[in-house]
């Protein structure tokens, strides 16, 4: 999957490979970055190699909840009423440039983030599994935004930034593109029944209690930071052991090691946390403060081997 997507994306496997760790994971992403950068293509690539149902949201000011939930329709020769599914109802959803919308329409996307589920004119309509969300915005020109609160910023299982290629890599870029659209020959290689079979797998990881008590002695610490103004939330926690489990999935192992919490906390708890305004004040960034906290974690009787047994 991460070679496939990368003929598309040139130089990004980090990045695809922590996308498909929230997608083993069930969680959503958001990708923070300037524009022309491949925000759009990345998602749109991943949902053709899985061959998932694709729905894009262009976020503007004037956009209303019923456009992203849908709507329902009055039909003159029936005399009834029929419902016309927005784009939410899609396998995996691009919500493009999520700041542009008021904050009455970004609420539309609470219901269906948490509880996997729209409701539309009192009644309720799960949305397709899997379900991925994976929303975009761009860090400049905040005029016509609004601020993504920190109750909605808290319900994405991850942040990401994919940054400027280098300059090789984009000489790359430029020779696999002039002469055709990769994406339009894009095959799928996985089954959406394979995706949830290994999501069940990744739950099935094995995660020792010396890690879980590392997790929570990490997000108690964080409540207590005068560096921050609010800590991590349990909700955290839960994504930073679930996020650990698909790491340790993905490197072939059948239980965590401390490696993999410290390789997934960054990307999954920075965005979780509200720096003080001392702490903005000297240019301190949100890894920063989470790379500190994890220095002064104790693991206490951590047994690999029980993960073997089990």
């Amino acid at each position: 999957m991460i070679a496939r997507v990368s003929t598309v994306m040139v130089g990004k496997d980090t990045e695809i490979r922590r996308v498909l760790l929230a997608m083993l994971c069930g969680g959503h992403v958001l990708l923070e970055d300037v524009p022309g950068v491949g925000k759009t293509l990345l998602v749109r690539t991943m949902a053709a190699c899985m061959g998932c149902t694709f729905g894009r949201i262009q976020f503007t000011y004037d956009l209303m909840p019923a456009d992203i939930t849908g709507t329902s329709v009055y039909l003159p020769h029936t005399g009834s009423f029929e419902f016309r599914p927005g784009p939410i109802l899609s396998q995996m959803v691009l919500a493009d440039e999520i700041n542009r919308a008021s904050p009455r329409t970004q609420s539309a996307l609470l219901e269906a983030m948490e509880e996997r589920k729209i409701t539309v004119d009192g009644v309720t309509y799960p949305l397709p599994r899997p379900f991925l969300l994976l929303a975009t915005q761009n860090p400049l020109h905040f005029e016509g935004t609004y601020r993504l609160p920190e109750a909605q910023l808290d319900r994405f299982f991850m942040r990401l930034s994919l940054g400027y290629p280098a300059p090789e890599q984009e000489v790359e870029l430029l020779s696999r593109m002039q002469s055709s659209q990769l994406l339009e020959h894009m095959r799928p290689i996985m089954l959406v029944e394979e995706m949830e079979a290994m999501q069940q797998a990744v739950r099935n990881i094995y995660v020792d209690d010396s890690i879980k008590q590392a997790m929570v002695q990490v997000a108690d610490t964080s409540r207590h930071d005068p560096r921050l103004q609010l800590g991590i939330s349990p909700r955290g926690t839960l994504a930073w052991m679930n996020a650990s489990q698909a790491e340790a999935y993905m490197n072939g192992r059948s239980y965590v090691i401390p490696g993999d919490m410290k390789e997934t906390a960054p990307f999954v708890l920075a965005h979780r946390i509200v720096l003080s305004h001392a702490s903005l004040l000297v240019g301190l960034r949100g890894e920063d403060v989470i790379q500190e906290l994890l220095k002064q974690v104790v693991l206490l009787g951590f047994h690999p081997r029980k993960g073997i047994q089990s």
